[in-house]
C-alpha cells in the first residue's frame, strides 16, 4: 500500500526536523526511544535488539541513528534483569554498559520516534505532550504499520537514514486509523518481569518478529536468511 500523505507537521505545523532544532538537537540525528514500565526488561531487549539488527543489516550503528529506551516507573541506575542480559546473548546483541532510567520529558523531547510496549505506556508517553502523538506508537502498532507501507514510497538510503526514518513516521502516522488492531491485544507486549526465562525467550521472539519489518524498513535492507 502506498500510504496516504501526512501532513509533516507534528504539532502547530511544525515539522520534526524543525521541532528538534528548536529544543536544540541537532536535525542530522533520528532518535528513537523504546519505553516499557521499569525499563529493565521490555525496553531494554528492544534497544539492543533494535541496535543489533540495524548494524546486521548496515554493518555499523550509524548514519545519525540513535537507539535508547526509558521506563515509565523506570529503575534509574538499575542493570538490566539477568534474563534479559541472557535472551539478548542468544541473539549476539551487546548488554553492555546498560543503564535503566525513568522517562523524563526530555527523553520524549528529543524523541523522533517513540516505541511503546503496551497501548497504556503509549498513552502515558502522550499525555506528557511535546507534540508526541504522531510519533508514539506501540511497538506492534508501529510494525502492523510499516508493513502496509510500500517501501518504493520511501527515500532511497542514498539520501541518508535520517530522511528514510522521517518519512517512514510520517507515512506511519498518516496510516493510523486505517488500520486497526484486530484485538485489543494484538498490540500489546506483556511484562516478563519475575518470569522464567522460558517466558523472556517468547517476550524476546516476540519483539524480534515485531522489530524485523521495522528495520528493515528503516534501512532498505531485509534481514539475512
Amino acid at each position: 500500500m502506498t500510504a496516504p500523505e501526512a501532513g509533516r507537521g507534528i504539532g502547530n505545523g511544525e515539522s520534526a526536523a524543525e521541532v528538534t532544532t528548536t529544543f536544540g538537537f541537532p536535525r542530522d540525528t533520528f532518535r528513537i526511544l523504546h519505553v516499557s514500565t521499569g525499563n529493565v526488561c521490555r525496553s531494554p531487549i528492544t534497544e539492543r535488539l533494535t541496535r543489533h539488527f540495524v548494524s546486521q543489516r548496515l554493518g555499523v550503528l550509524g548514519g545519525g541513528l540513535i537507539v535508547e529506551s526509558a521506563g515509565t516507573w523506570g529503575h534509574e541506575g538499575a542493570p538490566m534483569e539477568a534474563h534479559a542480559e541472557t535472551v539478548l546473548a542468544e541473539y549476539g546483541a551487546d548488554t553492555s554498559g546498560f543503564v535503566g532510567r525513568e522517562l523524563l520529558d526530555e527523553h520524549v523531547i528529543r524523541a523522533d520516534l517513540v516505541l511503546t510496549a503496551t497501548r497504556d505506556h503509549r498513552a502515558q508517553v502522550i499525555s506528557m505532550g511535546h507534540s508526541a502523538g504522531l510519533r508514539t506508537f506501540t511497538l506492534k502498532e508501529f510494525t502492523r504499520l510499516v508493513n502496509a507501507i510500500d517501501p518504493a514510497t520511501l527515500p532511497p538510503l542514498d539520501d541518508g537514514l535520517v530522511m528514510r526514518a522521517r518519512a517512514l513516521v510520517r507515512a506511519a502516522a498518516a496510516l493510523r486509523g486505517w488500520l486497526l488492531a484486530p484485538t485489543v491485544e494484538a498490540d500489546e507486549v506483556h511484562d516478563p518481569y519475575g518470569a522464567p526465562l522460558t517466558f523472556f525467550r517468547s517476550i524476546g521472539d516476540e519483539i524480534h518478529q515485531a522489530l524485523d519489518p521495522v528495520v528493515t524498513a528503516l534501512t532498505g535492507v531485509p534481514a539475512r536468511t
